[in-house]
């Protein structure tokens, strides 16, 4: 069976390689709250695990059905049990049948049993990283939640741990949890106010600035990203699509080249060799 692109998408790199490149790093359909007749927002509906769950058991074959149900019918007497069987789900969904949300779910369920903030934090980033580049509203918001919830349990542990309180403002801005998106752009906010020199942030408002086509905003903020640490490769090609965004294909063309000298997976390089041809036509 051919790797899912998402496990592929292990390094942040290739994550940002696939989107830029690709086009979904800004969804097809932004989904805004409306007012309803009553006054009140409206979000995006619900979808409970039960439904996701439900969804993905319907795509499974035979045998595949088989594994998943000795899995689901260990005994299990303890906490580390109780472990032991939600990394085997995390790995049968991951590994067996390529379905990122059930998979994240259990490696979610597992980090909340363990109450690591190291396990917590990389959970969150699972379903904050995919989020990003889904196009459907309902599940873009119930990866919102889940990586929220993982967030907020990690600060708890260590409410100094930046890249979570980061991490906790992206899912204000991009996943459509709360009527006011300036919520989350006021979290990352207050970790730069603090330190400036911190790129995460940066560069999450960076994807902001994307998403509200603020593009010129976006170059700014890379620039002083670039200036910290010239050779950050997803400022780079960030750069260039931002560049390519705003017309001007030949400073695009310079940027996605010098990313070609950073990057050492050739496949990645082939990619962007093609968009430069694209631009070049």
């Amino acid at each position: 069976m051919k790797t899912p692109q998402w496990i592929l998408a292990g390094s942040a790199l290739l994550l940002v390689v696939l989107l830029l490149l690709f086009g979904n790093f800004v969804p097809k359909k932004q989904t805004t709250p409306t007012p309803s007749s009553t006054g009140a927002t409206q979000m995006a509906p619900a979808i409970s695990i039960d439904t996701i769950l439900t969804l993905a058991s319907g795509r499974l074959n035979e045998e595949q059905k088989q594994r998943l149900a000795l899995i689901q019918g260990k005994n299990v007497t303890d906490e580390n049990g109780q472990l032991a069987v939600y990394h085997d789900l995390a790995h049968f969904w991951r590994d067996t049948v390529g379905i990122f949300e059930p998979y994240a779910w259990y490696e979610a369920e597992a980090a909340r049993l363990e109450k690591s903030e190291k396990t917590l934090t990389f959970a969150a980033r699972l379903f904050l990283d995919n989020l990003q580049s889904d196009d459907n509203p309902t599940s873009r918001q119930w990866k919102a939640l889940q990586a929220k919830d993982l967030f907020e349990r990690s600060l708890t542990i260590n409410p100094n741990n930046d890249s979570a309180r980061v991490g906790l403002g992206a899912c204000y801005l991009f996943g459509n949890i709360s009527t006011n998106p300036m919520e989350g752009i006021a979290k990352i906010r207050e970790v730069l106010a603090e330190d400036s020199t911190n790129l995460y942030a940066q560069l999450m408002l960076v994807r902001g600035s994307l998403l509200s086509g603020q593009y010129d905003k976006g170059i700014s903020r890379l620039n002083t990203v670039l200036g910290l640490a010239p050779d950050n490769v997803e400022a780079t090609l960030l750069m260039a699509d931002l560049q390519e965004r705003t017309g001007n294909k030949k400073l695009a063309v310079d940027w996605y080249q010098k990313s070609i000298r950073l990057i050492p997976s050739e496949e990645i390089k082939a990619a962007i060799r093609e968009r430069i041809n694209e631009l070049n036509k």
